[in-house]
């Protein structure tokens, strides 16, 4: 069944002043009167809707980690007795510096003459190249995101969520035979004191005895204890032969010829 022939079935049986979603069982939007909203998470959209469903147990927040993220690294502000301890270093540093200051004077500068268009657009290549250069390096990393789960114990709810001024009232319930909720709030009351549900993802932080176990545990490749060179059932007849393959003499006289020719050719 396509997404937008059961919109259509669901709006025809649902027309009235009320806000009504169809979400699965992990919280994300199927269908909804906005069609931007399809697809989104419903933390996102109803903030208090979400975290007023996670107090009454009908959603579980479970922690997932994903151990082969890719990171920002960590600014480190280096102390002012860098350059003290590692003098190279610092004359590396320099002369990169006094490289980039030249290259930027000359396209400046416009000393290719009717290039000067160019070399503007060589020195804004340059910048952005650099720039983007520093934003994109990151590192592996560890992180850890909120996943939510559905109780399917939980077959209806309701609910009244204040909302200062106003109160909004909200009900939930199961579809038979499948993952799915419908959820019908009230558009009226405006709830956006409460904050957004998000599962955003963050860097797992270990300290140095977890970090020690976890690359400890993390065991390197290696080659197998013994060697395994034969197999009784192995015909050695279909394997090898590069002992049998002999030189070409044209190949061998095709470099000779040319080293002869090039002078030739070259004048």
């Amino acid at each position: 069944m396509k997404l937008e022939f059961l919109q259509r079935k669901f709006w025809a049986a649902t027309r009235q002043d009320l806000d009504c979603f169809v979400i699965d069982n992990n919280g994300f939007i199927l269908i909804s009167k906005r069609s931007h909203e399809t697809g989104r998470f419903l933390g996102e959209v109803d903030g208090a809707v979400m975290t007023q469903l996670l107090s009454m147990g009908v959603f579980n927040q479970v922690t997932m980690y994903d151990y082969q993220a890719m990171c920002k690294p960590s600014s480190h502000h280096h102390s002012a007795a860098q350059p003290l301890v590692s003098p190279i270093s610092a004359f590396l540093t320099a002369t990169r510096w006094l490289l980039q200051e030249l290259v930027l004077f000359l396209l400046e500068r416009s000393v290719w003459g009717s290039w000067y268009d160019r070399g503007a657009e060589a020195k804004s290549v340059f910048h952005h190249s650099h720039k983007q250069k520093k934003q994109d390096q990151l590192q592996p990393c560890d992180t850890e995101y909120p996943v939510f789960v559905y109780q399917p114990a939980i077959r209806e709810a309701n609910g009244i969520i204040e909302c200062g001024p106003c109160q909004k009232v909200f009900v939930v319930q199961q579809i038979p035979n499948s993952n799915l909720l419908l959820l019908v709030t009230d558009p009226t009351c405006d709830c956006s004191i409460f904050p957004p549900v998000l599962q955003e993802a963050t860097e797992v932080k270990y300290n140095a005895s977890v970090k020690c176990d976890r690359m400890r545990s993390q065991k390197l490749r290696r080659r197998p204890d013994s060697c395994h060179a034969f197999h009784p059932e192995e015909n050695a007849q279909d394997c090898g032969g590069a002992s049998d393959t002999s030189a070409s003499l044209p190949l061998l006289l095709l470099p000779v010829c040319v080293w002869g020719l090039l002078p030739h050719l070259l004048r």
